[in-house]
């Protein structure tokens, strides 16, 4: 069960959200850097989306068999694994040999992706002092987001303007890789394992009576494949179909952009490559933002509506071949998904118990990661038939049909203000 203990509380949630945002840059570093790989290793547009996915294939493994493992033995340890595949997903792109490496690098950057996405979620609302709960959810949300946009930029950057373009980005990110580190063992642990049960026994053996003591879970209790808590099925359902179609969108961005900024629009700098999917995400932030004025009920269907607007742009940008209609398209499209994914996880994460808290934070981002990835793959595989811009339309056309449904659905049955 989740508890505030004594802990140093300089470190509380802001240090937590920095070492979440950390973690999900490394999961985004990439981005920019595909098309320098495709030119070294000879391989498709349709490979591209194929090593994209395979980091979402590793998401979703670790979600479905250890996504509550931080509910079993603590968030600290959870935080401290998930950096270390970061760092080890950095290496197999520093070290690259080829197309296996990439694949091996992805699903790694997959698993501590998998495992930041409740950990981390969970340990930065749980480390929130009382009436500091709205503004540790914003951090939650924006260093995910704020992490995943921060990493095609640094690493455009990087690509573009010093003599290392495949080997500086991962450098820092494991630089920064031990600053997190570092971080993550000064933040208070949140959750009472069977460590500190046994502590809390051995007081009561020296004559305390244990009274104001949180209930403890059963040192014996494993990991186990997610469900779901009946207290959040109602909920559950809405939140998970919104996240899915703004991950979508997140998908396209984060795997295809650089290559439609490139071979659609003409523009081969890989700076601005970084900075038109950091817009996406940062829209994605700016949308959270609003999303506590707004309230769930609201932000739900109108973040729905707000991404069918910014597809409907980014869909025109193909079309006319227009790099500021993209741009425009892109921010106007995060801040829809910033509205619904906020909403969403906020729905979810409050009608959730807090001994399964972690797991039905990742049960949720499982629908999120099928969302960021199934997609792709597909304008991956249309684009051998269709090229880059008959995919692209073709996507943004499904994605708007499913975001409109999506929108409907969540007006006639919102999720419950808690």
């Amino acid at each position: 069960m989740p508890l505030r203990h004594g802990g140093n509380q300089r470190f509380g949630y802001p240090v937590a959200a920095v070492v979440f945002a950390i973690g999900m840059a490394g999961t985004t570093l990439p981005t920019p850097l595909y098309g320098l790989y495709r030119e070294r290793l000879g391989f498709s547009e349709l490979m591209v989306t194929v090593v994209f996915a395979a980091y979402a294939v590793g998401v979703i493994t670790v979600l479905l068999l250890a996504g509550n493992l931080s509910d079993v033995v603590g968030r600290r340890p959870v935080l401290l694994c998930a950096l270390g595949l970061s760092a080890a997903s950095a290496l197999c792109f520093l070290f690259e040999g080829g197309v296996p490496m990439l694949l091996v690098g992805r699903v790694l950057s997959g698993f501590a992706a998998g495992l930041f996405s409740g950990t981390a979620t969970a340990t930065v609302l749980e480390l929130a002092k009382p009436g500091q709960e709205a503004r540790a959810g914003f951090a939650a949300t924006a260093a995910n987001m704020g992490g995943l946009g921060c990493g095609p930029l640094l690493a455009g950057l990087l690509a573009q303007y010093t003599p290392w373009p495949l080997s500086l980005p991962f450098l820092v990110h494991l630089a920064l890789l031990a600053v997190a580190g570092v971080l993550t063992w000064l933040v208070p642990e949140t959750v009472r394992t069977a460590r500190t049960t046994r502590t809390a026994r051995a007081v009561r053996t020296d004559g305390t009576t244990g009274q104001g003591q949180r209930p403890v879970r059963s040192a014996r209790r494993r990991p186990a494949a997610l469900r779901m808590p009946p207290e959040v099925r109602g909920v559950f359902a809405p939140s998970a179909i919104a996240a899915f179609a703004g991950f979508a969108l997140l998908g396209l961005f984060t795997a295809v952009a650089p290559s439609f900024v490139g071979q659609t629009l003409g523009v081969r700098n890989l700076a601005v490559s970084g900075a038109v999917v950091f817009t996406v995400f940062l829209g994605s932030t700016a949308g959270q933002s609003l999303t506590g004025r707004l309230g769930i009920t609201r932000a739900l269907p109108g973040g729905c509506l707000v991404l069918v607007a910014g597809l409907l742009l980014v869909g025109a940008s193909l079309v006319v071949e227009s790099l500021p209609l993209l741009v425009i398209g892109a921010v106007l499209g995060g801040t829809g998904q910033g509205l619904a994914f906020r909403a969403a996880l906020t729905a979810v994460s409050a009608a959730a118990p807090p001994e399964h808290r972690g797991g039905t934070i990742s049960a949720f981002f499982v629908i999120a990661y099928l969302g960021i990835s199934l997609p792709v793959v597909g304008v991956g595989a249309l684009t051998l038939w269709l090229g880059l811009r008959g995919a692209g339309l073709t996507f943004a056309g499904c994605v708007i049909v499913l975001a409109a449904c999506v929108g409907r659905y969540v007006v006639r049955r919102p999720p419950t203000e808690r």
